[in-house]
Protein backbone atom coordinates (compact mmCIF):
# COMPACT_ATOMS: atom_id res chain seq x y z
CA UNK A 1 0.00 0.00 0.00
CA UNK A 2 1.47 3.31 -1.09
CA UNK A 3 -1.23 5.96 -1.44
CA UNK A 4 -3.70 7.20 1.17
CA UNK A 5 -6.44 9.82 0.96
CA UNK A 6 -7.28 11.73 4.14
CA UNK A 7 -10.60 13.56 3.69
CA UNK A 8 -10.29 16.41 6.18
CA UNK A 9 -7.03 18.21 6.98
CA UNK A 10 -8.16 19.35 10.40
CA UNK A 11 -6.76 18.47 13.79
CA UNK A 12 -7.63 14.75 13.70
CA UNK A 13 -6.83 14.46 9.99
CA UNK A 14 -3.36 15.94 10.32
CA UNK A 15 -2.68 15.28 13.98
CA UNK A 16 -3.66 11.60 14.02
CA UNK A 17 -4.77 9.68 10.92
CA UNK A 18 -2.61 11.46 8.35
CA UNK A 19 0.34 10.94 10.68
CA UNK A 20 -0.47 7.22 10.98
CA UNK A 21 -0.67 6.87 7.19
CA UNK A 22 2.62 8.70 6.64
CA UNK A 23 4.52 6.86 9.35
CA UNK A 24 3.24 3.58 7.88
CA UNK A 25 5.14 4.41 4.66
CA UNK A 26 2.35 5.97 2.60
CA UNK A 27 2.03 9.14 0.54
CA UNK A 28 -0.90 11.11 1.94
CA UNK A 29 -3.23 13.31 -0.10
CA UNK A 30 -5.41 15.51 2.10
CA UNK A 31 -8.75 16.81 0.84
CA UNK A 32 -9.87 20.06 2.43
CA UNK A 33 -11.54 23.38 1.64
CA UNK A 34 -9.22 25.77 3.52
CA UNK A 35 -7.07 27.10 0.70
CA UNK A 36 -4.34 28.38 3.02
CA UNK A 37 -3.86 24.88 4.43
CA UNK A 38 -3.97 23.29 0.96
CA UNK A 39 -1.35 25.69 -0.40
CA UNK A 40 0.95 25.24 2.59
CA UNK A 41 0.78 21.44 2.38
CA UNK A 42 1.63 21.53 -1.32
CA UNK A 43 4.45 23.99 -0.71
CA UNK A 44 6.08 22.13 2.19
CA UNK A 45 4.97 18.50 1.59
CA UNK A 46 5.31 18.03 5.34
CA UNK A 47 4.03 19.43 8.62
CA UNK A 48 4.87 19.32 12.34
CA UNK A 49 2.94 17.46 15.03
CA UNK A 50 3.79 18.33 18.62
CA UNK A 51 3.21 15.60 21.22
CA UNK A 52 2.55 16.98 24.69
CA UNK A 53 1.61 15.79 28.14
CA UNK A 54 2.55 16.69 31.68
CA UNK A 55 5.67 14.54 31.15
CA UNK A 56 6.43 14.80 27.42
CA UNK A 57 7.00 17.63 24.94
CA UNK A 58 8.42 16.60 21.57
CA UNK A 59 7.81 17.30 17.89
CA UNK A 60 7.80 15.04 14.84
CA UNK A 61 7.61 15.94 11.15
CA UNK A 62 4.98 14.18 9.07
CA UNK A 63 6.32 13.77 5.53
CA UNK A 64 5.02 12.84 2.07
CA UNK A 65 1.93 15.04 2.40
CA UNK A 66 0.05 17.00 -0.28
CA UNK A 67 -3.48 18.32 -0.70
CA UNK A 68 -6.31 18.98 -3.16
CA UNK A 69 -9.35 21.18 -2.81
CA UNK A 70 -12.67 19.65 -1.91
CA UNK A 71 -14.24 22.17 -4.29
CA UNK A 72 -12.42 20.50 -7.22
CA UNK A 73 -14.35 17.27 -7.80
CA UNK A 74 -12.09 16.11 -10.63
CA UNK A 75 -9.01 16.43 -8.40
CA UNK A 76 -10.79 14.60 -5.58
CA UNK A 77 -11.83 11.83 -7.98
CA UNK A 78 -8.26 11.50 -9.23
CA UNK A 79 -6.99 11.19 -5.66
CA UNK A 80 -9.56 8.53 -4.74
CA UNK A 81 -9.07 6.45 -7.87
CA UNK A 82 -5.32 6.24 -7.18
CA UNK A 83 -5.62 5.53 -3.46
CA UNK A 84 -5.02 2.25 -1.68
CA UNK A 85 -6.97 3.37 1.39
CA UNK A 86 -8.94 6.38 2.55
CA UNK A 87 -10.20 7.93 5.78
CA UNK A 88 -12.62 10.68 6.71
CA UNK A 89 -12.32 13.06 9.67
CA UNK A 90 -14.59 15.98 8.89
CA UNK A 91 -17.21 15.90 11.65
CA UNK A 92 -20.60 14.19 11.56
CA UNK A 93 -22.41 17.33 10.41
CA UNK A 94 -20.07 17.72 7.43
CA UNK A 95 -20.32 14.13 6.12
CA UNK A 96 -23.38 14.88 3.94
CA UNK A 97 -21.44 17.67 2.24
CA UNK A 98 -18.64 15.40 1.04
CA UNK A 99 -20.75 12.44 -0.12
CA UNK A 100 -21.01 13.69 -3.73
CA UNK A 101 -17.22 13.80 -4.02
CA UNK A 102 -16.74 10.36 -2.48
CA UNK A 103 -19.46 8.91 -4.71
CA UNK A 104 -17.78 10.36 -7.82
CA UNK A 105 -14.50 8.78 -6.77
CA UNK A 106 -16.16 5.40 -6.21
CA UNK A 107 -17.91 5.65 -9.59
CA UNK A 108 -14.49 6.16 -11.20
CA UNK A 109 -12.97 3.24 -9.29
CA UNK A 110 -15.82 0.94 -10.32
CA UNK A 111 -15.52 1.96 -13.98
CA UNK A 112 -11.76 1.39 -13.89
CA UNK A 113 -12.15 -2.06 -12.34
CA UNK A 114 -10.14 -1.12 -9.28
CA UNK A 115 -9.65 -3.63 -6.43
CA UNK A 116 -11.58 -3.51 -3.14
CA UNK A 117 -11.29 -0.22 -1.31
CA UNK A 118 -11.65 0.58 2.38
CA UNK A 119 -12.65 3.90 3.97
CA UNK A 120 -11.89 4.35 7.67
CA UNK A 121 -14.61 6.56 9.19
CA UNK A 122 -13.16 8.68 12.00
CA UNK A 123 -16.35 10.34 13.20
CA UNK A 124 -18.04 10.30 16.62
CA UNK A 125 -21.22 8.50 15.61
CA UNK A 126 -22.62 5.07 16.42
CA UNK A 127 -23.34 3.22 13.14
CA UNK A 128 -21.37 5.78 11.13
CA UNK A 129 -20.80 3.05 8.52
CA UNK A 130 -24.53 2.55 7.96
CA UNK A 131 -25.10 6.31 7.87
CA UNK A 132 -22.43 6.90 5.24
CA UNK A 133 -23.36 3.82 3.19
CA UNK A 134 -26.99 4.93 3.04
CA UNK A 135 -25.97 8.34 1.66
CA UNK A 136 -23.54 6.80 -0.84
CA UNK A 137 -26.16 4.37 -2.14
CA UNK A 138 -28.27 7.35 -3.14
CA UNK A 139 -25.38 9.20 -4.82
CA UNK A 140 -23.39 6.61 -6.78
CA UNK A 141 -24.37 5.64 -10.31
CA UNK A 142 -26.73 2.63 -10.54
CA UNK A 143 -23.95 0.56 -12.10
CA UNK A 144 -21.67 1.35 -9.11
CA UNK A 145 -24.03 -0.01 -6.44
CA UNK A 146 -22.78 -3.58 -6.74
CA UNK A 147 -19.18 -2.37 -6.41
CA UNK A 148 -20.17 -0.28 -3.39
CA UNK A 149 -21.86 -3.27 -1.76
CA UNK A 150 -19.22 -5.89 -2.51
CA UNK A 151 -15.93 -4.00 -2.75
CA UNK A 152 -16.12 -0.87 -0.57
CA UNK A 153 -15.51 -1.35 3.14
CA UNK A 154 -16.81 1.38 5.42
CA UNK A 155 -14.76 0.82 8.55
CA UNK A 156 -15.75 2.45 11.82
CA UNK A 157 -12.90 3.71 13.99
CA UNK A 158 -12.73 4.82 17.61
CA UNK A 159 -10.75 8.05 17.89
CA UNK A 160 -9.28 8.23 21.37
CA UNK A 161 -6.53 10.81 20.78
CA UNK A 162 -7.40 14.18 22.33
CA UNK A 163 -6.68 17.26 20.21
CA UNK A 164 -7.65 20.76 21.36
CA UNK A 165 -8.67 23.67 19.16
CA UNK A 166 -5.42 25.12 17.81
CA UNK A 167 -4.55 28.64 18.94
CA UNK A 168 -2.09 30.98 17.24
CA UNK A 169 0.26 30.35 20.15
CA UNK A 170 0.12 26.59 19.56
CA UNK A 171 0.70 26.92 15.81
CA UNK A 172 3.65 29.24 16.34
CA UNK A 173 5.53 29.74 13.09
CA UNK A 174 3.56 27.13 11.08
CA UNK A 175 -0.18 27.12 10.37
CA UNK A 176 0.00 23.35 9.83
CA UNK A 177 1.32 22.52 13.31
CA UNK A 178 -1.03 20.38 15.40
CA UNK A 179 -0.62 19.85 19.15
CA UNK A 180 -1.84 16.44 20.36
CA UNK A 181 -1.51 14.07 23.29
CA UNK A 182 0.89 11.11 22.85
CA UNK A 183 -1.91 8.46 22.88
CA UNK A 184 -2.06 6.93 19.38
CA UNK A 185 -4.08 3.70 19.45
CA UNK A 186 -6.49 3.34 16.48
CA UNK A 187 -9.14 0.65 17.06
CA UNK A 188 -11.12 -0.25 13.91
CA UNK A 189 -13.90 -2.63 12.96
CA UNK A 190 -12.09 -5.81 11.96
CA UNK A 191 -15.14 -7.26 10.20
CA UNK A 192 -15.79 -4.26 7.92
CA UNK A 193 -12.74 -4.45 5.65
CA UNK A 194 -13.31 -5.55 2.07
CA UNK A 195 -9.62 -5.67 1.22
CA UNK A 196 -6.78 -6.97 3.36
CA UNK A 197 -6.45 -5.27 6.74
CA UNK A 198 -3.73 -2.67 6.13
CA UNK A 199 -0.40 -2.80 8.02
CA UNK A 200 -0.85 0.60 9.67
CA UNK A 201 1.03 1.66 12.77
CA UNK A 202 -1.01 1.37 16.00
CA UNK A 203 -4.02 -0.14 14.19
CA UNK A 204 -6.14 -2.35 16.47
CA UNK A 205 -8.63 -4.44 14.45
CA UNK A 206 -11.34 -5.68 16.83
CA UNK A 207 -14.59 -7.64 16.72
CA UNK A 208 -17.32 -7.02 17.81
CA UNK A 209 -16.50 -3.38 17.25
CA UNK A 210 -19.62 -2.11 18.97
CA UNK A 211 -17.65 -2.49 22.21
CA UNK A 212 -15.01 0.05 21.19
CA UNK A 213 -17.58 2.48 19.80
CA UNK A 214 -19.56 2.39 23.04
CA UNK A 215 -16.47 2.49 25.21
CA UNK A 216 -15.33 5.65 23.43
CA UNK A 217 -18.75 7.29 23.63
CA UNK A 218 -20.02 6.10 27.00
CA UNK A 219 -16.72 6.17 28.92
CA UNK A 220 -14.27 8.54 27.23
CA UNK A 221 -16.67 11.10 25.75
CA UNK A 222 -19.00 10.97 28.73
CA UNK A 223 -16.20 11.48 31.25
CA UNK A 224 -14.79 14.32 29.19
CA UNK A 225 -18.23 15.97 29.04
CA UNK A 226 -18.70 15.61 32.80
CA UNK A 227 -15.41 17.45 33.38
CA UNK A 228 -16.50 20.15 30.93
CA UNK A 229 -20.01 20.74 32.26
CA UNK A 230 -19.19 20.66 35.97
CA UNK A 231 -16.04 22.65 35.30
CA UNK A 232 -18.08 25.25 33.43
CA UNK A 233 -20.42 25.56 36.39
CA UNK A 234 -17.41 26.18 38.67
CA UNK A 235 -15.97 28.80 36.34
CA UNK A 236 -12.97 26.80 35.13
CA UNK A 237 -11.66 27.55 31.65
CA UNK A 238 -9.66 24.39 31.01
CA UNK A 239 -10.50 20.68 31.24
CA UNK A 240 -7.36 19.98 33.24
CA UNK A 241 -8.64 22.35 35.94
CA UNK A 242 -11.84 20.30 36.11
CA UNK A 243 -9.89 17.03 36.25
CA UNK A 244 -7.75 18.38 39.10
CA UNK A 245 -10.86 19.31 41.09
CA UNK A 246 -11.38 16.38 43.46
CA UNK A 247 -15.19 16.71 43.47
CA UNK A 248 -15.47 16.80 39.68
CA UNK A 249 -12.95 14.01 39.17
CA UNK A 250 -14.89 11.87 41.63
CA UNK A 251 -18.16 12.49 39.76
CA UNK A 252 -16.53 11.64 36.42
CA UNK A 253 -14.89 8.48 37.73
CA UNK A 254 -18.09 7.19 39.34
CA UNK A 255 -20.13 7.72 36.17
CA UNK A 256 -17.43 6.21 33.95
CA UNK A 257 -17.21 3.14 36.18
CA UNK A 258 -21.01 2.70 35.93
CA UNK A 259 -20.68 2.68 32.15
CA UNK A 260 -17.69 0.33 32.40
CA UNK A 261 -19.77 -2.15 34.39
CA UNK A 262 -22.52 -2.03 31.76
CA UNK A 263 -20.03 -2.58 28.92
CA UNK A 264 -18.43 -5.47 30.76
CA UNK A 265 -21.81 -7.12 31.18
CA UNK A 266 -22.96 -6.35 27.64
CA UNK A 267 -19.83 -7.58 25.84
CA UNK A 268 -18.30 -10.05 28.27
CA UNK A 269 -15.09 -8.02 28.52
CA UNK A 270 -13.37 -8.30 31.92
CA UNK A 271 -14.34 -5.30 34.04
CA UNK A 272 -10.72 -4.80 35.09
CA UNK A 273 -9.71 -4.05 31.48
CA UNK A 274 -12.31 -1.31 31.10
CA UNK A 275 -11.61 -0.02 34.61
CA UNK A 276 -7.96 0.45 33.64
CA UNK A 277 -9.10 2.56 30.68
CA UNK A 278 -11.19 4.71 33.06
CA UNK A 279 -8.20 5.50 35.28
CA UNK A 280 -5.97 6.16 32.26
CA UNK A 281 -8.55 8.62 30.89
CA UNK A 282 -8.85 10.46 34.20
CA UNK A 283 -5.07 10.90 34.09
CA UNK A 284 -5.15 12.08 30.46
CA UNK A 285 -7.95 14.58 31.15
CA UNK A 286 -5.47 16.28 33.47
CA UNK A 287 -3.07 17.07 30.59
CA UNK A 288 -2.19 20.70 31.35
CA UNK A 289 -0.18 21.32 28.19
CA UNK A 290 -3.09 20.55 25.82
CA UNK A 291 -5.05 23.49 27.27
CA UNK A 292 -8.30 21.98 26.03
CA UNK A 293 -11.20 24.17 27.11
CA UNK A 294 -14.47 23.27 28.81
CA UNK A 295 -16.25 25.42 26.22
CA UNK A 296 -14.95 23.22 23.38
CA UNK A 297 -15.42 19.86 25.09
CA UNK A 298 -18.92 20.82 26.26
CA UNK A 299 -19.85 22.51 22.98
CA UNK A 300 -22.93 21.56 20.95
CA UNK A 301 -24.93 20.17 23.90
CA UNK A 302 -27.92 19.45 21.63
CA UNK A 303 -25.89 16.63 20.06
CA UNK A 304 -24.25 15.53 23.30
CA UNK A 305 -27.53 15.28 25.21
CA UNK A 306 -29.26 13.05 22.64
CA UNK A 307 -30.49 9.63 23.70
CA UNK A 308 -27.88 7.93 21.49
CA UNK A 309 -24.97 10.10 22.61
CA UNK A 310 -22.58 10.23 25.57
CA UNK A 311 -24.76 11.36 28.47
CA UNK A 312 -28.33 10.11 28.12
CA UNK A 313 -27.06 7.30 25.90
CA UNK A 314 -24.75 5.95 28.58
CA UNK A 315 -27.51 6.10 31.21
CA UNK A 316 -29.94 4.27 28.96
CA UNK A 317 -27.31 1.64 28.16
CA UNK A 318 -26.72 1.01 31.86
CA UNK A 319 -30.46 0.57 32.38
CA UNK A 320 -30.66 -1.71 29.35
CA UNK A 321 -28.04 -3.92 30.99
CA UNK A 322 -30.08 -4.01 34.21
CA UNK A 323 -27.71 -1.73 36.12
CA UNK A 324 -28.16 1.61 37.85
CA UNK A 325 -27.24 4.93 36.31
CA UNK A 326 -27.51 7.30 39.27
CA UNK A 327 -23.94 8.60 38.86
CA UNK A 328 -24.68 9.51 35.24
CA UNK A 329 -27.95 11.31 36.01
CA UNK A 330 -26.17 14.30 37.54
CA UNK A 331 -24.01 14.49 34.41
CA UNK A 332 -27.08 14.76 32.19
CA UNK A 333 -28.45 17.50 34.44
CA UNK A 334 -25.13 19.35 34.29
CA UNK A 335 -25.35 19.31 30.49
CA UNK A 336 -28.63 21.22 30.76
CA UNK A 337 -26.82 23.81 32.91
CA UNK A 338 -24.27 24.56 30.18
CA UNK A 339 -25.20 28.16 29.34
CA UNK A 340 -22.29 29.28 27.17
CA UNK A 341 -23.53 32.52 25.49
CA UNK A 342 -21.19 31.87 22.54
CA UNK A 343 -22.55 28.39 21.76
CA UNK A 344 -25.67 28.48 19.55
CA UNK A 345 -26.70 24.98 20.65
CA UNK A 346 -26.48 25.95 24.33
CA UNK A 347 -28.41 29.16 23.65
CA UNK A 348 -31.24 27.17 22.04
CA UNK A 349 -31.51 24.79 24.99
CA UNK A 350 -31.48 27.60 27.56
CA UNK A 351 -34.18 29.49 25.65
CA UNK A 352 -36.31 26.34 25.44
CA UNK A 353 -35.93 25.74 29.19
CA UNK A 354 -36.90 29.34 29.93
CA UNK A 355 -40.04 29.07 27.79
CA UNK A 356 -41.10 25.46 28.43
CA UNK A 357 -39.39 24.23 31.58
CA UNK A 358 -36.66 21.68 32.21
CA UNK A 359 -38.98 18.65 32.04
CA UNK A 360 -40.06 19.41 28.47
CA UNK A 361 -36.46 20.21 27.52
CA UNK A 362 -35.22 16.82 28.70
CA UNK A 363 -38.04 15.10 26.82
CA UNK A 364 -37.25 17.06 23.65
CA UNK A 365 -33.46 16.92 23.60
CA UNK A 366 -32.72 13.64 25.39
CA UNK A 367 -35.82 11.67 24.43
CA UNK A 368 -36.20 10.15 27.88
CA UNK A 369 -39.26 9.78 30.09
CA UNK A 370 -40.53 8.04 33.19
CA UNK A 371 -38.41 7.59 36.31
CA UNK A 372 -35.17 8.57 34.57
CA UNK A 373 -36.72 11.86 33.43
CA UNK A 374 -37.89 12.61 36.96
CA UNK A 375 -34.43 11.94 38.40
CA UNK A 376 -32.74 14.18 35.82
CA UNK A 377 -35.21 16.99 36.52
CA UNK A 378 -34.71 16.67 40.29
CA UNK A 379 -30.94 16.71 39.88
CA UNK A 380 -31.10 19.73 37.57
CA UNK A 381 -33.08 21.68 40.14
CA UNK A 382 -30.53 20.77 42.84
CA UNK A 383 -27.70 21.99 40.64
CA UNK A 384 -29.47 25.21 39.77
CA UNK A 385 -30.29 25.94 43.39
Amino acid sequence: MKNAVMYGAGNIGRGFIGKVFSESGMDVVFIDVVQEVIDKLNEENEYPVRLVSNEIDSEVIVKNASAVSGFDQSAVTEAIINADIMATAVGVNILPRIVDNIAAGLDARAQAGKPPFDIIICENLIDADKYLRGMLEEKVLPETREYLSDSVGLVEASIGRMVPVMTDEMRGDNILRVVVEPYEELPVDKDAFRGQIPPLNNLVPFSPFGFYIRRKLFVHNMGHAICAYFGWMKGYEFVYESAEDEEIASKAKAAMLDAAAALSKGYGIPFEEIEANVYDLIRRFGNRVLKDTNARVGGDPIRKLKSIDRLAGSALYCIEQGLGADNIISAIAAGYCFDNPEDTSAIEIQQFIAENGIEEAVRKYSGIDGELLSKVVDEYRKLRS
